[in-house]
């Protein structure tokens, strides 16, 4: 894997050698196809640059192609809206080192260049890559913003949590502004007949969010991604949950704080550790009311911690009808 802390010098000289190939892509002067000469008078009028159009993103505003072609994206969120636009990227990342796309994108993300990690994208790859437009967001990569547009125009969303924002911002990026609006309209519509469907059990059902991270636990609050769609929903929290943020942290004290009528427990990295298990042993884990009722439900972590765009989002819907509202 290689680090985007390789020489910029070697990115530059990437780019050199795409805009010398651009360059000899042309025409050349002389005898068409049709018999037309140099500064004859049937000669073709030069081609025109595709039409451009100005996006201002979290950073500033920037003209972007009017249909982009090849697009890299920089976090799992913009892949999960460039795929739910009807986008497919030519290049994108990976959450970490070990892992791959996100399972739930899996017949989806066939063809995609790798182009390094969330952490450390590939500034190499991308460049080779001859990229249109490359989406990413402010909380993984502003720090290289300035590296990013040198390659390609690079559109910067929100943090990754505001993922209905982001999916408004890429989508006028893309041109693709009416898709959006259709997309976040189904949600709206899904989430109606789920509150229908649930009732008067919809105020009386408290959803605890859990999620095991390799080394510790988290609470997911309102800001989260997934906390998000919970309240979208009209599922209240328990009390301890009930707060602005996107987590806190866990602790063998703070156990109590977990329970609640439902509980969705998703995991990232599992097989690198499970921070849940020594909560688990402990005695006050078996005390909790949710634990006793056995609704304590394990959900994937792919769309419920990483997904952060549309599809996503409508798989999560899929599992409060699937554990609420069968």
């Amino acid at each position: 894997m290689k680090s985007r802390c390789a020489p910029w010098s070697r990115v530059l000289g990437t780019l050199a050698v795409v805009l010398l190939l651009a360059g000899c892509g042309g025409g050349q002067v002389g005898t068409g196809a049709g018999g037309n000469t140099a500064g004859g008078e049937n000669q073709p009028a030069p081609a025109e640059q595709p039409a451009k159009r100005k996006v201002k993103h979290a950073l500033e505003e920037i003209e972007v192609p009017a249909h982009p072609q090849r697009v890299v994206v920089l976090d799992t969120g913009e892949l999960d809206i460039a795929l739910a636009l009807g986008v497919k990227p030519v290049g994108a990342v990976i959450a970490d080192a070990e892992s791959g796309f996100p399972a739930y994108l899996k017949d989806q993300v066939e063809g995609i260049q790798r182009v390094g990690t969330i952490a450390q994208p590939d500034l190499e790859t991308i460049a080779a890559l001859q990229p249109d437009l490359i989406l990413t967001n402010v909380l993984r990569h502003e720090k290289i913003y300035d590296q990013l547009k040198q390659i390609a125009p690079t559109v910067v969303g929100v943090r990754p949590n505001r993922w209905k924002e982001n999916l408004k911002l890429y989508a006028e990026a893309l041109g693709k502004a009416e898709e959006a609006e259709r997309l976040l309209q189904e949600y709206e519509a899904r989430l109606a007949e789920f509150r229908e469907r649930m009732g008067d059990r919809l105020a009386s059902t408290r959803v605890s969010l859990v999620r095991s991270m390799p080394d510790h636990a988290r609470i997911y609050l309102h800001d989260s991604f997934s906390g998000s769609i919970i309240r979208d929903a009209g599922l209240p929290r328990p009390p301890a949950q009930d707060k602005e943020g996107i987590f806190e942290r866990v602790s063998e004290e703070r156990i109590p704080d977990l329970d609640g009528d439902v509980m969705f427990v998703f995991y990232y990295g599992r097989e690198k550790g499970d921070s849940l298990a020594p909560l688990q042993k402990n005695p006050l884990w078996s005390q909790l009311q949710v634990v006793q009722q056995g609704r304590v439900y394990e959900v994937d972590d792919g769309h419920w911690g990483l997904g952060l765009g549309p599809i996503a989002a409508r798989l999560v819907v899929d599992d409060l009808f699937r554990y609420l509202a069968p």
